[in-house]
């Protein structure tokens, strides 16, 4: 009988042991790598998708651009051509300045009274064509004798010019000053602004009311502050300019006939009147 040691029964038993472990962590090992490339592949999958999507919508993006362009083509070929970059062998665009302004008819003639609506009433002393930044413009030269001030307007915009009132206007005018005032109960900063609004528009009929509205006649006990005195004079003297060129009156007269309508300075046009009645009455006795 063969004697059976511990160590040798020891070690077949650790042995085999080992083995079993390293058969198991062989499995385990194998089954790690399949997950791995299986992992792998899904994510190459996904990749794939994500570019072909990117492809797409690059593809379809410039299809887009594309077609934009021939409709642009079709539509405007001249910007198309100036977008194009030129070769050497191309002859540049030529740029074109413009050298004359747009062409209208003269509605006026030189002497014509013409009002401007910043200045009033003015003359027309001449029709020049001069060149001001390469520019031909042909113009009407104003002249403003009340300000001794000269303007000029150039004859595609003499719209903002217009004619002298009518008689008939005129008329109306004085029934406008004779009328009784419309005063706003507003704040007077904006009455001034409407009120110079309407001055600067240079209708007559809003002048009328403007020189209505601010009137205060022989009223000295009635404040009225500078600002209110400055708007009535510039209405007052446009108007009155205008009413003497019109009617063809001295400057006395046609401010006598405005006086009277806005019923101011009554009492010193009564004295004047007066004063000759006086002056025959005494010749008479001296002459008794």
């Amino acid at each position: 009988m063969k004697k059976i040691s511990l160590i040798s029964t020891l070690k077949k038993t650790f042995k085999a042991k080992k083995a079993t472990v390293k058969k198991k962590s062989s499995k385990q090992i194998t089954k790690i790598k399949k997950v791995k490339v299986a992992v792998k592949q899904k994510k190459a999958k996904v990749n794939l998708k994500q570019k072909k999507t990117k492809i797409k919508k690059k593809i379809v993006k410039s299809n887009i651009k594309s077609k934009i362009n021939k409709i642009d083509k079709k539509e405007n070929p001249e910007t198309n051509n100036l977008l194009r970059i030129p070769k050497s062998n191309e002859q540049k665009p030529e740029i074109k300045k413009v050298k004359k302004q747009d062409t209208e008819k003269k509605e006026y003639k030189v002497k014509d009274y013409v009002v401007y609506p910043k200045h009033g009433v003015g003359q027309i002393t001449e029709f020049k064509k001069m060149n001001i930044g390469g520019i031909e413009i042909e113009a009407y030269i104003l002249k403003f004798e009340k300000d001794k001030a000269s303007g000029m307007v150039p004859v595609n915009k003499q719209s903002h010019l217009r004619p002298l009132a009518t008689i008939n206007q005129v008329n109306k005018c004085i029934s406008i000053l004779k009328s009784k005032p419309k005063i706003k109960r507003s704040m007077w900063s904006r009455r001034a602004q409407e009120y110079e609004a309407k001055i600067s528009s240079g209708k007559i009929y809003e002048l009328a009311e403007v020189v209505r509205d601010l009137n205060k006649g022989d009223d000295l006990m009635v404040d009225q502050s500078y600002s209110e005195r400055q708007l009535f004079e510039k209405a007052y003297d446009r108007i009155l300019n205008e009413f003497q060129i019109v009617l063809n009156m001295s400057l006395e007269d046609t401010q006598k006939k405005l006086d009277k309508a806005l019923k101011r300075n009554l009492e010193k046009q009564i004295e004047k009147l007066q004063q000759p009645k006086a002056s025959e009455e005494v010749s008479e006795e001296i002459a008794k």
